[in-house]
């Protein structure tokens, strides 16, 4: 539990005004020895200010990159825009002999909105390969999730190599012969 200034300062007057043995006034208020005597270390050394709850969360990370650092991280970003994260941060640490790694660089940039979006090239699907095959053993590879229906034939519904050897093969067959 923990406790307010106020309360600990009383505690520590309790103890201190208490005829019995301090053991036996903290096992009666229900406070471990420990914490007493860390309380009043710190009365003692800085009356009932220190007393006051510090915070628990260290001032500084350990591998927080620095204010000053970022900074050239972003000004190095700027006056070399065609790099890339991972080129920016090998650059950086060849340059400045200062380690960052490449998702730092990303984050940062990203937080700055200095990432441009990829290009993307949109391909539209074919209704044919253009390189047509003759057996099934000429597919290299192929990921499809429905084999259209063809005369005499029902579609299967597949995803990958989730059935069967021979449904594949039947429906490779039956794609090679209806292209």
């Amino acid at each position: 539990m923990r406790y307010p200034a106020s309360e600990k300062l009383e505690i520590i007057r309790m103890v201190e005004q208490s005829h019995l043995p301090a053991k036996r006034t903290l096992d009666q208020l229900g406070v471990a020895r420990r914490t007493f005597y860390r309380w009043y270390d710190r009365y003692l050394e800085g009356g009932p200010e220190a007393l006051e709850d510090r915070p628990s969360a260290p001032s500084r990370v350990w591998n927080r990159i620095s204010d000053d650092i970022q900074n050239q991280i972003v000004e190095m970003a700027l006056d070399q825009s065609e790099l890339s994260p991972r080129e920016l941060a090998v650059r950086f640490t060849d340059e400045k002999c200062y380690f960052v790694s490449e998702a730092a660089v990303y984050r940062l940039l990203k937080a700055h909105d200095l990432i441009t979006s990829p290009a993307y090239v949109v391909i539209k699907a074919a209704d044919h390969f253009h390189t047509k095959t003759t057996r099934p053993n000429e597919m290299w590879q192929t990921d499809f999730t429905y084999c259209a229906p063809r005369p005499g034939w029902s579609g299967v519904r597949m995803t990958g190599m989730q059935r069967r050897k021979e449904e594949l093969n039947e429906c490779l067959v039956l794609c090679c012969e209806g292209a």
